[in-house]
Parts: structure tokens; sequence; C-alpha cells
């Protein structure tokens, strides 16, 4: 493109000479964040965006009403059903799935590594040294993503939705015909037995078998992990495979599986949203400041030539890029 600058009167104006050609060019490309600067940024997406989790699982509930109705009206369902499912689940299922996992070290008398769940926790602080080590976000994101996953299923379900519906767990042998055990039974609806809230997932079982909580955080996590890294059967695969060692130790009617692996599912994935959109929300505002904007190479070319003719005498300014 050009410019052409009107000119003053010949004799007004001395000839201007042309002047070299001047291509500019910068590089802004960002450079990798350190160490330090990773970590740094996952903690706070972890951290400050904990308000935004529970604002997006309540998004992922109120999406789509057809389907939540959906999931609701089959855990009730379920629920209904749950005396012969549950029965045909302790005989054939639990019967037929007899493996254990060896103890790992700090898995007895821990409340944190306890029995099998210490796989599941090592996993997850495994994943997360390594990553700090390769400076990789990506799996620190996802740890610590599923920290907060095992932590909110044990909130949600141990100390809030067990103390409010309180069922109590099936009996271990429905099939026996015999009278239940104590602080079990045999009736699929009998909830409401209030108790104290619970911390300890040990003691006293009465009322305290719906939602399944290691349904719950169990389902969170593989949830997490899957939308971390755009692949479904590895972390669903690992968790179902943890989760069945030992399975008759976790005494619930299938109804509690069901409605614990649906709502892990809701929170696993409000969490992964949340951390997203907040991540989206911090590099929006970093552009804004002009930090860590990648530009484009930009080049560009002009010339100031003398424009001479018998009637006047100016420049002529082309500019190109």
């Amino acid at each position: 493109m050009s410019f052409f600058c009107v000119a003053q009167e010949r004799d007004s104006l001395k000839a201007t000479p042309a002047i070299d050609s001047i291509t500019a060019k910068v590089d802004t490309t960002p450079v990798k964040d350190g160490h330090l600067q990773t970590a740094g940024k996952a903690l706070k997406t972890a951290v400050l965006d904990v308000p935004g989790d529970f604002v997006q699982m309540g998004k992922v509930l109120t999406k789509d009403w057809r389907v939540t109705a959906a999931c609701v009206g089959g855990i009730s369902l379920m629920i209904l059903a749950d005396k012969p499912v549950t029965q045909w689940y302790q005989d054939h299922i639990e019967t037929t799935l007899k493996y254990k996992l060896p103890a790992l070290p700090g898995s007895k008398g821990s409340r944190y590594f306890y029995g099998n769940d210490a796989y599941l926790d090592y996993a997850i602080l495994g994943l997360y040294g390594g990553s700090l080590a390769a400076n990789y976000k990506t799996g620190q994101m996802a740890a610590l993503n599923s920290m907060k996953a095992l932590a909110y299923s044990y909130l949600i379900t141990q100390v809030t939705l067990k103390s409010i519906f309180g069922r109590d767990r099936p009996d271990p042998t429905l099939s026996d015909g015999k009278p239940p055990r104590k602080g079990y039974t045999d009736n699929p609806y009998d909830f409401f037995n209030f108790h104290r809230v619970r911390f300890d997932t040990g003691g006293d079982v009465t009322g305290m078998s719906f939602p399944s909580m290691h349904a719950t955080a169990y389902f969170a996590v593989a949830k997490v992990m899957a939308m971390e890294f755009h692949n479904y059967w590895i972390p669903y695969g690992t968790v179902a495979f943890i989760f069945f060692a030992d399975v008759d130790a976790h005494q619930h009617w299938v109804g509690d599986m069901v409605a614990g692996g649906l709502l892990g599912t809701v929170i696993g994935q409000g969490i992964v949203m949340s951390s997203r959109l907040f991540e989206k929300r911090q590099e929006e505002k970093r552009m804004l400041e002009g930090d860590g904007i990648k530009q484009k190479k930009v080049g560009f070319n002009y010339q100031i030539l003398p424009a001479i003719s018998s009637s006047m005498t100016g420049v002529t300014f082309f500019v190109s890029l």
C-alpha cells in the first residue's frame, strides 16, 4: 500500500533522498515456566478454585434436568429392587471375585492409607511427585484434583449424606434366611436411622450405608484422571481392580454403590471443569496485562522517495507489510 503526501511548491522544497528499506522483527515467544512457577500455578488453581468446584458440580446437575432426573429415578428403582439384586450380588459376584492385594507399608492402622485405599493414595502422591520433578503441569493438576476429589467424597458422603439418610447396611448373608446380625438389616428400606456425625469409617455401622463412600471416591478420582489425560480405560480399569479386591468387605447394598458412582462422577467432572475455567480466566487476565502473550513476528518495509512533476514537488511514502 502507499501513502502520498501532498507537496509544497517546487521552489520551497529541497529534493529528499531515498531512505533505505528497514525491516523490524519482534520475537516475543514466551519462555517455558520453570519448576517453581509451574508448581505455583497448579497449587494456586487447586486452592483458590475450591468455591468454583462446587459451582461447577451444581452446573453438572442442572445442565440437563432430564439426565439428572433419569439418574435419580434409576437410583430410586434400584433401591426398590435392592434386596434381590444385592442378594444375587452377594451370592455370585462376591463369591466369584476372590482376590486380595498385598498390604502396602503403612496401610495397617492408618486412617488415611488404610487397606486397599493405600494403593490409590500412594499412586496419587507418586504422580504428583513425579510431575513436580518432570515439570509436568497436567500431572500435577491431575494429582491435586484427585486429592480434592477424595476430600470432597469424604465430606459429602461420610460426613453429610450418611448422616442425613441413615440407611443400615445389608446383612452380609441375605440368602441364608437367618435374622440379620446386630447393626445390619435385611430390609432395603431401612432408612433414617439418625446418628451423630461420624468422621471415622470404622466402628458402629448403624445408618452408614447410603451412599457408598468408596464408590464415590473411586469414581471421582477415575473421572478426574480420565478427563485430565483423555483416557478412560486406564483410570476406570485401575480403580475397578482396586475396588473389587476384597469386595465383600464393602458391605453395601448395590444401590449404595450405584449412587456413589454417579455422585463421584459429578464430583470429578465438576472439579476438572472448574480448574479449566479458572486457568482460562487467569490466562485471559495475563494477556490483558501484557504477560505471556505470544505475538506474531512483525515485519515491515518503508521508503520515502521524492516526487517531482511540472506542476508540483512532493514526496511519496511507501509502506509494505
